[in-house]
């Protein structure tokens, strides 16, 4: 959201910014701000960690006492976090509209928490910003079909804004020893991959393949949620898998800007690799990206470590000329139609 709120704050919109707290560690949180010059927040609700529903219920709690207090004319979410679906929920009780900046994803998948909150924000939001026209069919399909502006992913923005200035000023690569396309990256955190301790080892197991194949590390910045799990699963000794820290955003986009690959179970990295042309493998069984495996910078692994292996041997040989389709300046069209809105 970090397009969005500069742009915002440009034009001189009346805004104020509800932090939940849902990330807290300094790692995890006031990195971002402090990389992304974003102003304070004017609420943070520390709401810290917990179950979903004890996650959503302390959210919502906190949301709706500010909102009753503030009385916004308009809520923007993201996404399909928990904030946003305690913030939507919150703002659809007291009857305030509803603005979804990442609209109409879906991975049709109920076992992903995520899709859950995609589906409930989408169904409260009054007005819908999809990155592809392919959101706009989903959304159409459940019977949504008013509001709906196709404008680009902010992703885009945040990425071109930012690669640069990460390149020139993050000294990652050097301490760490890496050189350019001379590794893997990985990124495991959801739910259904770490908590599932036979989905974990056999991701690791699977990493452990590709690391002893092409004689390379593959660097893990890991997610607390998943070094949580570690002691439950077994790390191959044979293999050069490098379990680091969480690392900030200009560290970050520097790693996967240089990687030879990424292996992930994110989605919103999915997108990153595609917009920086970095090819991709995904572990996990679906994505809400399908662009992504159209375009042909993404390939689904699911779990299993000798498929994964195949697949990124797969990705590597691919010709990396896959054109992105999430648009660009993509903060400035949402702020143009909001203008429109907010004038009526």
């Amino acid at each position: 959201m970090a397009p969005f709120i500069h742009e915002a704050k440009t034009r001189a919109f009346n805004f104020f910014i509800i932090h939940t707290g849902q990330h807290y560690s300094d790692i995890m949180d006031k990195v971002f701000w402090n990389n992304l010059n974003l102003p304070d927040p004017k609420y943070n609700l520390g709401v810290g960690s917990g179950t979903h529903a004890e996650q959503v219920g302390k959210m919502m709690i906190g949301v709706e006492k500010v909102l009753a207090e503030e009385k916004p004319d308009y809520i923007c979410v993201y996404a399909d976090l928990n904030s946003s679906i305690a913030g939507a929920l919150a703002a659809a009780k007291l009857g305030i509209p509803i603005i979804q900046l990442e609209a109409g994803l879906r991975s049709f998948d109920r076992g992903m928490p995520e899709e859950v909150n995609r589906l409930v924000v989408d169904r409260l939001a009054s007005y819908f910003f999809a990155p592809t026209p392919l959101q706009q069919t989903h959304l159409e399909n459940e019977g949504i079909r008013e509001n709906i502006f196709v404008v680009g992913n902010l992703i885009v923005d945040a990425v071109t804004e930012n690669v640069k200035k990460a390149l020139a000023t993050s000294s990652i690569m050097g301490r760490l020893g890496l050189e350019r396309e001379n590794y893997f990256l990985a990124t495991i955190h959801r739910a259904g991959a770490v908590d599932n301790h036979q989905n974990f080892q056999n991701l690791l197991n699977g990493l452990a393949l590709i690391a002893k194949r092409y004689k390379l590390p593959v660097m893990y910045p890991i997610h607390p949620r998943a070094r949580k799990n570690l002691e439950r699963v077994t790390l191959a000794a044979d293999a050069d898998i490098r379990i680091i820290d969480p690392v900030d955003y200009f560290d970050f986009l520097t790693l996967v800007s240089n990687a030879k690959l990424i292996l992930s179970d994110s989605g919103g990295i999915q997108e990153e690799a595609a917009i920086l042309g970095v090819p991709l493998v995904t572990l996990r069984k679906n994505t809400e990206r399908q662009e992504t495996l159209t375009m042909g910078s993404n390939v689904i692994a699911g779990f299993d470590p000798e498929t994964i292996s195949q697949k990124t041997e797969e990705m590597i040989s691919r010709e990396r000329n896959w054109r992105h389709p999430y648009g660009e300046h993509v903060a400035q069209k949402m702020c143009n139609i909001l203008e429109k809105v907010l004038s009526t």
